[in-house]
This record gives C-alpha cells, structure tokens and sequence, in this order.
C-alpha cells in the first residue's frame, strides 16, 4: 500500500467539484466525494491499476476515470501524489500537474 499525499491542486479541484454539485444537491455532492475518497483509497493500495495519461505518456503519471471526471496522479515508489480532478470533457491543463 502506498502513501496518498494530496496536492493543493486535488484539494481545491475537490473543493470546488463539490461546491457546483452542492448548487443543486448537497447530498449528490456529499456523495461525489465519498466516492472520490473511495476512488483514493483503491490507488493507495493499487497504485499501477490507473493508466497512463494518453496525453502525456509518462509512466509515472496515471489516472483513474469516475464517473465524468479523471483523477490523475502520480506514482513513484511507495508514494501516490494526487495532482488533479478534473471534469473529462476539458483538456488537461498541464499547469495542474505541478
């Protein structure tokens, strides 16, 4: 099992994900995020089951699809480093991933 950090990006991204689903249900938006926390928890201990990014194709950098949205990270050892959330219909801004 690997450590989680979460960046300050994944957090604000999570934030802010949920904060726009909480607009119309605030229990659609508490559920998105157990569901996240879950998602997380699944890299932790399977760190290589995400794939790579296609856009960048480091091996280092994965990512888990949920619902609509990808969760990418990066995974170095025994460390999962949580770099961004972000909704599947936008391109990956890859200023996210620093």
């Amino acid at each position: 099992m690997a450590e989680v950090k979460w960046t300050l990006q994944a957090v604000g991204d999570l934030d802010s994900i949920a904060a726009f689903i909480a607009k119309d249900s605030f229990q659609y938006a508490r559920l998105f995020v157990l569901d996240i926390f879950q998602a997380v928890d699944r890299i932790g201990d399977f760190p290589k089951s995400g794939r790579m990014v296609p856009e960048l194709s480091i091996p280092s950098v994965r990512e888990v699809i949920l619902g609509n949205y990808r969760i990418v990270y990066r995974h170095k050892e025994d460390l999962v480093e949580l770099l961004t959330i972000y909704h599947a219909a936008r391109l990956l801004d890859q200023n996210r991933l620093r």
